[in-house]
């Protein structure tokens, strides 16, 4: 393994550009969808496979260019570029093209994490705590990862890519990436120092230090052997008929001991007027943002508002709450149930469309109990015909099982939970809007009845 030499770094992106164009905007994780690349600017790139070889392998951090944003205002993503003379049938779906010019002319490239090989290279390179150019492959003290391992890709809707090793562990490679602390890192770390085993410990991870900045870029976790996740076994329960109000309230439990660990882990924060009153600023704002991109949401804009409204003025009122870590993005694909019952929570990046320092901002843990709200009225709608009722019961064991760990119910405090039930509802129109038109029906119910009742 070695660097690329910098200077090549141009050439060899120039001659990837019209394929990487094509390529990256059918890509699940790509988040401008909308918008077209008009090209690419290099922030870094490291060979650790040689292209002259029957495999070769680029790591790649590009950022596309997507006007009328200036380019140095683009996304950067993270790319694993496999390189080899052709491509075996297996590795079909991840072809990006055929290269005719520039180092790589007369050779196909791919995304090197459908290939086994390639992927492998990552998990050594973390057992042996690699330094590769401005790569840092750091394992966890005490941690220990076996060689030989086989990888496999993980193919499910993801806004991210993840890598199974041998059943033992799962790396979850970011693919849209920014400079600073991430959280899908930093939480499972401080979870582990308190001894949380809701959330599995980190056992390395990957980081980039270029020009000052340093980014995170993989996390390598245990792999819960049997495990599925809470959308899954929703989902399975709903067609069967099945009662889910018991795995709702072991979630609620499970939900409440992350929260209340995090509490002791990363400094809270008490959320009075002042900060309420910017907290709903910034949910008037992403309304107000959304209706103008999403027309079917505008008739309800008036009674949404309403919701934030109510909260400002608790808050005027004196009423202050408790704000901490949480983790940002819960639902039930969120959540895994082991094979002996036992419910842990994955994936604490947060909202990826939200600004990082946002994201790793305290927030009333009912951010995250809105979030699995929500996720409950998905499922009940993701049969047909839709189960409200299923809904609403899985809705109350969850808070519920909250309380049982917590003391606090979160439906005593119904102002509160509507405003944020109400905000994660507008992410999600504008989410299935851009990304998933035929789901968009989902989102709209709930802001149907957000805006036309106080009523949670």
């Amino acid at each position: 393994m070695a660097e690329t030499v910098t200077p090549s770094t141009p050439a060899l992106l120039a001659s990837l550009d019209p394929l990487l164009r094509d390529w990256l905007p059918r890509q699940r994780w790509f988040a401008g969808k909308g918008s077209p690349v008009t090209g690419f600017s290099p922030v870094a790139e490291t060979e650790l496979l040689p292209s002259d070889g029957r495999l070769g392998l680029h790591h790649l951090l590009v950022r596309a260019e997507q006007p009328p944003a200036p380019a140095e205002a683009g996304d950067c993503y993270q790319l694993l570029i496999g390189v080899r003379e052709t491509l075996p049938p297996r590795l079909a779906p991840a072809l990006i093209g055929h290269v005719t010019d520039g180092p790589l002319a007369g050779r196909t490239v791919y995304d090197a994490l459908y290939d086994p090989r390639p992927a492998e290279v990552l998990l050594e390179a973390l057992r042996t705590r690699a330094r590769i150019g401005g790569l840092r492959f750091e394992r966890a003290p005490g941690q220990e990862i076996r060689d030989g391992l086989v990888a496999r890709l993980l193919t499910g809707e993801q806004s991210n890519s993840s890598v199974v090793y041998g059943d033992t562990f799962i790396l979850k490679l970011l693919r849209r990436v920014v400079p600073g602390v991430n959280p899908d890192l930093e939480i499972p770390l401080a979870l582990a120092r308190e001894g949380c085993a809701r959330v599995p410990a980190p056992t390395a991870w990957l980081r980039a230090e270029l020009d000052g900045d340093a980014y995170v870029l993989a996390v390598l976790q245990p792999f819960v052997r049997g495990a599925t996740d809470g959308w899954e076994l929703a989902l399975r329960e709903l067609a069967k008929g099945e009662d889910f109000t018991a795995e709702a309230r072991a979630l609620g439990r499970a939900t409440a001991e992350v929260h209340t660990a995090l509490a002791r882990a990363l400094p809270t924060a008490t959320l009075g007027h002042s900060r309420l009153e910017a907290e709903v600023a910034g949910m008037t704002e992403r309304l107000a943002a959304a209706a103008q991109a999403v027309p079917a949401l505008r008739p309800y804009e008036d009674g949404l508002r309403s919701a934030y409204q109510a909260l400002a003025q608790l808050a005027a009122e004196g009423r202050t709450w408790t704000a901490q870590r949480v983790h940002g993005d819960l639902h039930l694909g969120q959540c895994l149930r082991s094979p002996s019952g036992d419910w842990s929570l994955i994936d604490f990046e947060g909202e990826p469309a939200r600004p990082l320092a946002e994201r790793r901002m305290p927030q009333p843990p009912v951010r995250d109990i809105a979030g699995m709200l929500r996720s409950f009225d998905y499922a009940a709608h993701s049969v047909t015909p839709p189960a409200p009722g299923w809904a609403s019961r899985c809705r109350a064991a969850y808070c519920s099982g909250y309380a049982e760990i917590t003391g606090a119910d979160p439906r005593t405090d119904p102002v509160l939970l509507r405003a944020y039930e109400t905000d994660k509802a507008v992410y999600e129109v504008v989410y299935e809007a851009r990304h998933r038109p035929d789901w968009l029906p989902v989102p709209l119910s709930a802001v149907h009845r957000l805006a036309t009742t106080d009523l949670i």
